[in-house]
């Protein structure tokens, strides 16, 4: 079965590395064009397609999916079968192409959490599982029948970098074994309108930099889940003498206090914690706007409180 394989980060590569090594034939690789990163905007290659080309993979870069000489270059491959995971939404004129259509592989137990940030808002509703999903592609973002899901516990206190892990792994056998299945037609269509009837369903839209500032005035257990559902990127961040602070781990503790939240409190040698509702927030590993990234008793070392 020609597959053509679409993903950008590298989220993606361990999907690709393992349908490889399962034997499937990806006869092209789709992924973000080239684009100017850091400081120095040097020109940096996505994690797929670096990958890609070190395999000796056939590698498209389209700026624009329905450009006609992208999709006449897609056709020549003449995929049975096109995989994404973590790419972009795709027109209809590509994800209806190959004969076996189109397989998403998604970061959350859909259709719960759809959108581009499912691992940062499981984190940030202190869900207690998570898992991740395959299924087809239609119209709508992330509503297609779905394949295969296998879910995973959730400890209440890794961080979205730890959970981006442990799914990106879980998420690489999910999909052979997805594909292994559409190859031999043993597989049912569960339609996601079965699944939703009767529940709330919660979304997981993109995370902008303005959404990260901590808002002290809730229980410290939810503000302790947003600064780990973010961490340790884009981190949830708070301001302390003007200047923005950046929190990358926590802890939280329960306790009766008469402060206002968003006060600060600290011994200036072992301790840095803020008052939230209930209690307080016990920050551990932080970085002060224009400093490196360290731990609260090496920051106090150099900040008089």
């Amino acid at each position: 079965m020609r597959i053509v394989f679409m993903g950008t980060p590298e989220f993606a590569v361990a999907s690709l590395n393992a349908l490889i090594e399962a034997g499937c034939e990806i006869v092209g690789v789709v992924t973000a064009p080239d684009k100017p990163a850091g400081r120095g905007q040097v020109v940096s290659e996505s994690a797929v397609k670096q990958y890609a080309v070190a395999n000796g993979l056939r590698v498209l870069q389209p700026e624009k999916l329905k450009n006609e000489e992208f999709l006449n270059d897609l056709y020549a491959l003449q995929a049975d079968l096109q995989v994404v995971v973590a790419f972009r939404m795709l027109p209809e004129a590509v994800w209806n192409m190959p004969p076996k259509g189109t397989i998403n592989l998604h970061a959350s137990l859909l259709p719960q959490y759809r959108g581009a940030a499912p691992i940062n808002w499981v984190l940030i509703n202190g869900e207690k599982e998570s898992g991740v999903t395959t299924f087809f592609l239609k119209h709508d973002i992330d509503t297609g029948n779905i394949l295969f899901t296998e879910k995973i516990t959730l400890t209440g206190h890794e961080t979205a970098g730890e959970l981006h892990d442990r799914l990106m792994d879980k998420g690489a056998g999910l999909l052979v074994k997805t594909v292994k299945a559409v190859e031999s037609g043993r597989y049912t269509e569960n339609p996601q309108e079965h699944l939703t009837e009767g529940i709330e369903i919660k979304h997981a839209p993109k995370i902008f930099k303005e959404d990260c500032k901590i808002d002290w005035n809730q229980p410290a257990e939810k503000v302790y889940n947003f600064i780990r559902g973010l961490s340790p990127y884009p981190t949830a961040y708070t301001t302390l003498n003007d200047k923005m602070l950046k929190v990358f781990k926590a802890e939280y503790e329960i306790a009766e206090t008469e402060s206002e939240p968003g006060e600060f409190f600290s011994d200036n040698r072992t301790f840095l914690k803020v008052s939230a509702t209930d209690g307080f927030v016990i920050l551990t590993d932080i970085q002060m706007e224009g400093k490196k990234r360290m731990g609260v008793a090496e920051f106090l070392r150099g900040v008089r409180l």
